[in-house]
């Protein structure tokens, strides 16, 4: 039964997501948006640890201390900005590094999909910025990253969809 339901919950979320992309003018983004989470490696995680409210990560990880589905995930799918570190020559360490615009605003879509799916029907559009300023300050996140999705997810809070999306579809590259 919970293989079902993950199924119908990542599938759920990734339409979510096509809709959202479509919206913000990177459908092509959208339509290849989470199919890693189809794979083996990620797929049986989740349907083994699937809650229905939450990222069945997030109990992986408590049962082994990280979450090799997490880890598959984050580094195949651009959108997180998990992905984006590197290391730099002069520090001679890893570091977060500056995401394109296309994958930010994937990145936005994902998370207002995943607020929604859930969120059900408590959802409102101030849920997207207050997780995010939950965690803020203890993730490893460029610094312009992280203001450019904050301002976008405010707008979202403030203004609606409909602007938030006509104004994320017209963004450029930096």
């Amino acid at each position: 039964m919970k293989v079902i339901k993950h199924f119908k919950t990542i599938t759920r979320h990734r339409h979510a997501v096509i809709r959202h992309c479509r919206k913000a003018g990177i459908l092509w983004q959208g339509l290849r948006h989470d199919l890693s989470k189809y794979m083996p490696s990620e797929f049986i995680a989740g349907a083994k640890y699937y809650q229905g409210d939450r990222s069945p990560n997030d109990i992986e990880r408590k049962h082994y201390g990280y979450s090799a589905a997490w880890l598959h995930h984050k580094g195949r799918n651009k959108h997180h900005f998990e992905y984006w570190t590197d290391y730099h020559p002069e520090t001679r360490q890893y570091g977060p590094v500056k995401m394109p615009i296309r994958y930010v605003k994937e990145m936005f879509c994902d998370r207002v999909a995943a607020s929604k799916i859930y969120q059900g029907d408590k959802y409102t559009d101030s849920h997207p910025i207050e997780y995010f300023l939950r965690g803020k300050g203890k993730r490893i996140i460029h610094p312009e990253t992280s203001d450019l999705l904050e301002k976008l997810l405010k707008m979202l809070a403030e203004q609606g969809e409909d602007k938030t999306f006509k104004y994320i579809k017209n963004l450029k590259e930096y």
